[in-house]
């Protein structure tokens, strides 16, 4: 059911009484400062980072009863208040009554607009709130509109409690935290410098001015202001009912000061009347800056309503241009939904994992698959920039193939864990060439694997299984050899390094160790015994894909040799005998591990590619076979798929069970992936997972089936309500991840199925209750959880543009192999997609006017401005990259006709 509507082709979206539901939040930020979150209320929170909140803090559950929020109130006639942003305790008692305010929620990419009509005082708002592009500042315009026919005098008052400490004092030490507020009324508005960054772990002195200034729309200043707290609310007062505004409590003037108190950025405007018919209009500014002076400068650019319009069609016009591919379909809700999944990847990018309200677990940063599947995005819409990123981000990988977890700040920075955590989660090693691959195909720049990059080095040694005490942070961080020189290894060699020390690392079932989780983080309980079959699987498909790569070096750039580390021939060098032997493996990884415990020798080896190549395929070869052989299950009924996981009992995890089936979705996704399934196991895959794990009414795939019991031996995931999270949700990036392996292996229905229902659940209000975009997961009832900040989002803008519209790379080649079913192409028969490709603007049109389905057409002609240049052949229309490169500037056209 549509609660929301789109009224545009740019995804901006429109939801009447949007503040009638709970968990409701948006994203207003600027690329690289201040990042916040709204509800339709005007509440959430905003920060630069962990230790720097401008307001305070809030989780998903704070949402719905949090009062200290961006307000606005309007003293009617000298004796009412009613708040323009509907919070007030008036608003509260009349909600979900025919009392009740009419609003409505407009938004588009960071921008966001709530109307509210009030009929008892003839009054009506807009609030409109964003981020301009170049200042950490968070502007909030709002206009008051007299809808009545009498005139109404109104006091109009801002008011926005200012937080300005870290997040960490929510709770420790709010009070004291208090007591270093030094805060003082300018002209403009109230600052409050805290004399301390308050951290027992070391006080810093403080060097940051948090704020609340404000302007009439023509540009004049406040007339008085309620800095503290207690000057705003009053004794037993609330933030909903505060006795300043209620009862006309006189506030400071500009030059006060204030020292210890909780500090509020409360901005009284000069007393108008406002005749009927006429709209006054006021600018609110909430922002944070280590340079105090420059706030007046701030506040004069943007203290004209013209002046904040302005920046709001530049904010408008960016963010569109940024988000630059366009999909076309018969459903124009998904391809408005598109938008959305395709903006994710800029959220995730500037909000980490952690900055929005449902991501209250962490503290601020990306991890490492975000480092890497971030990029699969941006190598869509932007990918000028990704070569040097991906070479910033192999920066980070250890000479054992493990990595640093600390993400800093900057790009290419990566951060010792100061807190001697040594945990190593096994999938790291495999997503880095998953990027580089889909890197080298779009932009045919095979040579990057020949770029010398260092290597992260700390105290962890060994795979996380020792500490180097040779090492402290005085060394530095990166990697040095024998003679103190700083080592450097190509990106070929990084990732050889993290594939082939994965690929010796093994339990007693010899496969992958499971260590401290793969990419399920609740797999967190078998770290001595657990194995992740799984990821076994993405591992060998990868060594495969290396190897391939390794020779396309070769025929590509004529070399025959690549040089490697000299300690790592060892590890390559070796044969069957030591694949299929456990104790061998164990020994040779320990040998190398302590070969490069705090240096390396320094020395290199120049070996020949087709005999790396064919080392590599030998142990990927050998890993696929022996998951072939042992770990396929049945019901029983003809369904099969495959075990995904050994326990920390070294028990096979899934199967026939006596309370019902065990099934993974992860084992099945790699497995398809990899190809480690054969053609008719897939089928059965496709067939077990359809019958076992696929609810419809929840977002498609479950990520596994009901376990009945807790299962410490494994991970924390089934401490968790079955339903919720990553036990049985229906987690929206390993779908994707699912309808990805489905498309790339011809089970296009299939695929086109697990793509739907997720976008479907999302678009359906009722059910999903959160604005467009794909969330993490859907939980038990449907409902979208973690939105925003996902992977899924990367994998799924991915999917759709490689697969469903089949436009992709290949080393010279721009390809179009279009796997579009029947009803994605409108009812003209068109169907279609613009973006970046080889630094050209494309627009690639396909045309089925016999209205056939996927398996039925084939491509007749492709055609680029009208030149035929195509190669068409097996289903797919090639066009050479130097043909592309030779276009003009400007928009270009391909036509496909299918037949």
């Amino acid at each position: 059911m549509k609660k929301y509507k789109f009224i545009d082709n740019n995804g901006t979206f429109s939801m009447k009484q949007p503040e009638n539901y709970s968990y409701l939040y948006f994203p207003i930020a600027r690329q690289n400062g201040l990042k916040s979150s709204l509800t339709p209320n005007m509440g959430g929170d905003s920060k630069l980072d962990q230790n720097s909140f401008v307001l305070e803090p809030v989780s998903s559950e704070n949402l719905h009863n949090n009062r200290s929020t961006r307000n606005f109130w309007c003293r009617i006639n000298g004796s009412d208040a009613w708040s323009a942003t509907g919070q007030s305790a008036e608003a509260e008692y009349d909600k979900f009554t025919e009392r009740q305010d009419e609003s409505e929620l407009t938004a588009g990419l960071m921008w966001h607009e709530t109307t509210r009509a009030s009929k008892k005082y003839n009054l009506s708002s807009k609030v409109t709130a964003f981020v301009p592009l170049d200042d950490d500042v968070e502007i909030m315009n709002v206009q008051i509109t007299n809808t009545g026919n009498r005139d109404v005098e109104i006091d109009p008052i801002a008011a926005v409690p200012l937080y300005g400490r870290s997040a960490d004092n929510v709770r420790d030490h709010r009070h004291v935290t208090s007591l270093l507020h030094r805060i003082r009324t300018t002209e403009d508005g109230v600052y409050v410098r805290p004399t301390l960054s308050f951290d027992e772990r070391g006080h810093q002195k403080n060097n940051l001015t948090y704020y609340v200034c404000g302007s009439a729309g023509d540009g004049s200043k406040p007339v008085s202001f309620y800095p503290t707290t207690d000057m705003f609310i009053g004794e037993g007062g609330t933030y909903t009912r505060p006795r300043a505004v209620v009862e006309d409590f006189k506030g400071a003037v500009a030059g006060e000061k204030f020292e210890g108190f909780e500090a509020v950025g409360a901005v009284r405007f000069e007393k108008i009347t406002v005749k009927a018919g006429e709209t006054v209009s006021y600018n609110v500014f909430i922002g944070v800056t280590a340079d105090e002076a420059s706030i007046a400068g701030v506040v004069k650019k943007y203290s004209t309503t013209e002046n904040v319009m302005s920046e709001l069609n530049r904010v408008r016009n960016y963010w569109n241009e940024q988000v630059n591919v366009i999909y076309h379909t018969g459903d124009s809700d998904f391809d408005n939904y598109m938008r959305w999944v395709s903006f994710q990847p800029f959220l995730r990018r500037i909000y980490g994992c952690s900055f929005l309200p449902h991501h209250d677990y962490g503290k601020g940063g990306r991890g490492w698959r975000d480092l890497w599947q971030d990029c699969l995005a941006l190598l869509m819409m932007n990918p000028s920039g990704v070569r040097q990123m991906i070479l910033d981000n192999f920066q980070g990988v250890r000479i054992d193939g493990t990595n640093a977890t600390i993400i800093g700040e900057k790009q290419g920075e990566f951060v010792a864990d100061r807190n001697g955590i040594t945990r190593v989660w096994m999938d790291h090693g495999m997503w880095p060439f998953m990027t580089t691959k889909l890197y080298i195909d779009q932009s045919g720049d095979i040579d990057v694997l020949n770029q010398e990059v260092t290597y992260f080095k700390d105290a962890q040694v060994e795979r996380g299984m020792a500490m180097d005490e040779e090492w402290d942070a005085a060394s530095g961080n990166i990697q040095m050899d024998k003679n103190g020189n700083v080592y450097k290894g190509t990106v070929l060699e990084h990732l050889i390094l993290q594939h082939i020390c994965s690929f010796y690392e093994v339990g007693k079932h010899n496969y992958l160790r499971l260590r401290g989780a793969d990419w399920n983080d609740a797999l967190d309980m078998a770290d001595e015994n657990g194995e992740s079959v799984a990821f076994t699987c993405a591992y060998a498909g990868n060594i495969k894909q290396i190897a391939e790569y390794v020779r396309l070096l070769k025929e590509k750039t004529g070399q025959d040799k690549v040089e490697l580390l000299s300690e790592i021939i060892a590890l390559l060098d070796t044969d069957a005998d030591v694949y299929s032997s456990i104790e061998k493996k164990v020994e040779a990884l320990a040998k190398y591990g302590k070969e490069c415990r705090h240096t390396v020798a320094g020395d290199k080896k120049a070996v020949d590619i087709e005999w790396l190549a064919s080392k590599l395929e030998e142990k990927a070869n050998w890993m696929s076979e022996n998951i072939q052989k042992n770990e396929w299950v049945t019901d029983g009924e003809g369904n099969g798929w495959f075990n995904s996981y050994y326990d920390n009992h070294c028990n096979a995890v899934e199967g026939v069970f006596s309370d019902g089936v065990r099934m993974i979705l992860t084992g099945q996704v790699f497995a398809v992936m990899s190809k480690t399934a054969a053609r008719e196991q897939m089928k059965s895959i496709c067939k077990s997972a359809r019958k076992y794990l696929y609810d419809a009414s929840v977002g498609g795939y479950r990520i596994n089936t009901n376990f009945h019991e807790e299962k410490y031996d494994l991970g924390r995931m089934f401490g968790f309500a079955y339903g919720e999270k990553e036990n049985g949700a229906v987690f929206s990036h390993m779908t994707v991840m699912y309808a990805n392996a489905l498309y790339q292996n011809g089970f296009v229905k299939e695929g086109h199925e697990a793509l739907q229902t997720l976008a479907d659940t999302a678009l359906n209000f009722e059910t999903s209750k959160i604005y467009p975009g794909i969330p993490e997961y859907f939980n038990a009832k449907g409902r979208g959880m973690y939105h925003y900040l996902t992977g899924a989002a990367s994998w799924y803008m991915l999917t759709v543009i490689t697969e469903v519209f089949g436009v992709r790379g290949d080393m010279n080649s721009l390809v179009l192999e279009p796997k579009l079913v029947k009803e994605q192409f409108d009812k003209d028969g068109n169907a279609g997609i613009k973006l970046v490709f080889a630094e050209k603007d494309i627009e690639v049109r396909y045309h089925n006017t016999s209205g056939k389905d996927y398996g039925e057409y084939s491509i007749e002609s492709a055609a680029i401005d009208g030149n035929t240049a195509f190669t068409v052949d097996g289903g797919k229309a090639y066009l050479d990259r130097s043909v592309i490169g030779g276009l003009a500037d400007g928009a270009h056209v391909i036509d496909i006709e299918l037949i």
